[in-house]
C-alpha cells in the first residue's frame, strides 16, 4: 500500500508545480463537495449506441441495493448515486433501487435480513472480523473471483480484509486515514503548533482549555472514534506490529504488553482535558458541528470527512507520538466496501454493477477529484494539480508514515466483542470504570 500512495504523491508534487503552467488549459477544476465531476461521454462510438440498443429490448432487470449512504446529494453518497445513475443510463434495461440507512440501523436490518431469505443484491460491508466473520460462515455473500480485478490498481494488502481461505467476498471502497482535522485560525489566534509529540498535544489543549475553547471535538458516544483514537495511540508505541499485538490479545485475551496500560491510562487521565465536556454522550453529527461551527479547535476522525464545508482554513495531523521514540505508524485501514448477495436472483447482473463501480475511473477517479475520499485503489491518474491543500496534506501524512495500524482492535473479535470494547471504551475514558477493569472486561469476550 505504501508503494502506491508514494507514486500518488510524487505525482501530486510534479501536478502541483505543473498547475501554474497549464492553468490557461484549465480542462479540469476541481468541483464543490456538493457537485459531482461526471465524465464526459464524447467518444461515443456506433457500436456503443448499438449496445445500447441491444440492452434497451433485453429483458428488465432489478438491482436492489443496500447501502449505509444515506446523503444522496453530497459526499460518497453522492458518487454512488451518480455511478448507479450513469449505469441505468448505459445499461437501459436497469433499474436500480436503493434502500439507505444509517450506519448502526443499517447493521440491524442486515442481520435482520442475512437471517432471513430477502437479502438486497448488492450490499454494503465493513471490511472487519467484526462483521464479515459470522457473515462469510452463514454463506451470505457470494464469491468474487479475484483474477477480475487484477487491473483495477487495488493497493497491496487492500483485499485482504475481505478474503477468507483464499476466496474473495467483496471490494473495499476507500483508504481510511485517521487523524486531526484542525482549525488554522483558531491555531493561529493562540500561536499553537501543530503537536508531534503526546506531551505538545496536551499542551495544546491546555492552552485551549484556558481559553474557554474545547480542543478535540470528539463522537464518544458511539464507542469506535474511542477505539479509534487509542489505536492511534498504540500505533506510535508499538510501530510496525501494531496489528499483530492487537490481534493476539483480542484473540487470546491477554492484554499483558505494557503499551495497553500506557494508552488506557493516558486517554483515561487526560480524556477531561482532550475532549469537550459530555463527550460520551455526543454523537457523530454533534461533534462535527462543534468543530465546523468554531466551537472546537480540532476534531478527530477519518480522510472520509475531507470534504466537510467550513469558513475557515482547515489542516490534517495525525496521532502525536505517545512515548517519543518515533515509531511513525498511523493509524489506517481499508472500512467499508462492497459484497453481492449469494442468494441474489440477478446474481450476474449485481456483479456486472460492482465491477463497474470499481472500473478505476468511476469510484476511484470521481471520489478524489470531488475530493470526498481516498479509493483503495491507486488514483494517481487522476490527481488534476488543483487539490486542496487538506488533500495534499493527508495524502502527506499517509506517505511521510513509516507503516499503518492497519483494522483498529475493536473490530478484531466478534460483533460481542465489539460490542464490549466499545462499551466500556466510554466507559473508561469517562471515569465510569477503572482502567483493570476495562481489561477485564475485554479479556472476558472474544
Amino acid at each position: 500500500m505504501k508503494k502506491v500512495f508514494s507514486i500518488i504523491l510524487c505525482a501530486l508534487m510534479l501536478l502541483t508545480c505543473l498547475a501554474a503552467c497549464a492553468k490557461e488549459q484549465g480542462q479540469q477544476t476541481q468541483s464543490s463537495p456538493d457537485s459531482t465531476t461526471v465524465p464526459a461521454d464524447n467518444d461515443a462510438t456506433a457500436p456503443a449506441d448499438n449496445q445500447a440498443d441491444q440492452e434497451q429490448d433485453a429483458e428488465p432487470v432489478t438491482i436492489k441495493v443496500f447501502s449505509n449512504l444515506t446523503d444522496r446529494t453530497s459526499g460518497q453518497g453522492l458518487i454512488e448515486q451518480t455511478l448507479f445513475d450513469n449505469y441505468m443510463t448505459e445499461h437501459p434495461n436497469v433499474t436500480i433501487q436503493v434502500e439507505a440507512l444509517d450506519d448502526e440501523s443499517y447493521k440491524t436490518k442486515f442481520k435482520a435480513y442475512a437471517s432471513g431469505s430477502s437479502m438486497p443484491d448488492l450490499v454494503n460491508i465493513w471490511c472487519s472480523p467484526s462483521f464479515l466473520d459470522e457473515v462469510i460462515a452463514a454463506n451470505v455473500l457470494a464469491p468474487l473471483n479475484a483474477a477480475d480485478y487484477a487491473d483495477y490498481g487495488f493497493a497491496d494488502g487492500s483485499l485482504a480484509g475481505v478474503t477468507y481461505d483464499g476466496q474473495l467476498y467483496g471490494l473495499p471502497r476507500n483508504t481510511d486515514v485517521l487523524g486531526f482535522y484542525y482549525n488554522k485560525d483558531m491555531f493561529a489566534q493562540y500561536n499553537l503548533e501543530v503537536p508531534t509529540t503526546w506531551a505538545e498535544l496536551l499542551t495544546v489543549c491546555q492552552t485551549l482549555k484556558d481559553n474557554d475553547v474545547s480542543a478535540i471535538a470528539m463522537d464518544g458516544q458511539d464507542g469506535w472514534p474511542l477505539t479509534h483514537f487509542t489505536n492511534c495511540m498504540a500505533g506510535t508505541i508499538l510501530g510496525a506490529d501494531t496489528y499483530d499485538v492487537m490481534l493476539n490479545s483480542v484473540k487470546n485475551g491477554d492484554y499483558s504488553d505494557p503499551a495497553w496500560n500506557t494508552v488506557i491510562t493516558a486517554a483515561s487521565e487526560n480524556a477531561a482535558l482532550l475532549f469537550q465536556p459530555g463527550f460520551e454522550t455526543t454523537d457523530y453529527g454533534t461533534a462535527m458541528n462543534l468543530f465546523i461551527n468554531g466551537q472546537a479547535a480540532m476534531f478527530f476522525m477519518g480522510s472520509w470527512e475531507m470534504s466537510m464545508s467550513t469558513d475557515f482554513p482547515v489542516g490534517h495531523f495525525t496521532m502525536p507520538d505517545v512515548e517519543g521514540d518515533d515509531q511513525g505508524v498511523i493509524g489506517a485501514y481499508n472500512g467499508g466496501g462492497y459484497a453481492v448477495s449469494a442468494d441474489s436472483k440477478v446474481k450476474e447482473e449485481a456483479i456486472a454493477l460492482l465491477n463497474y463501480m470499481f472500473l478505476p475511473e468511476n469510484w476511484s477517479k470521481l471520489s478524489w477529484e470531488n475530493g470526498v475520499c481516498m479509493s483503495a485503489q491507486d488514483f494517481s491518474a487522476y490527481l488534476t494539480g488543483n487539490e486542496s491543500d487538506l488533500q495534499k496534506e493527508i495524502i502527506a501524512n499517509l506517505n511521510n508514515a513509516s507503516g499503518i495500524t492497519g483494522m483498529t482492535y475493536n473490530d478484531l473479535g466478534s460483533s460481542e466483542y465489539k460490542t464490549v470494547c466499545e462499551t466500556s471504551t466510554i466507559e473508561v475514558l469517562s471515569g465510569m470504570i477503572t482502567v483493570e477493569r476495562y481489561f477485564e472486561a475485554l479479556a472476558g469476550v472474544r
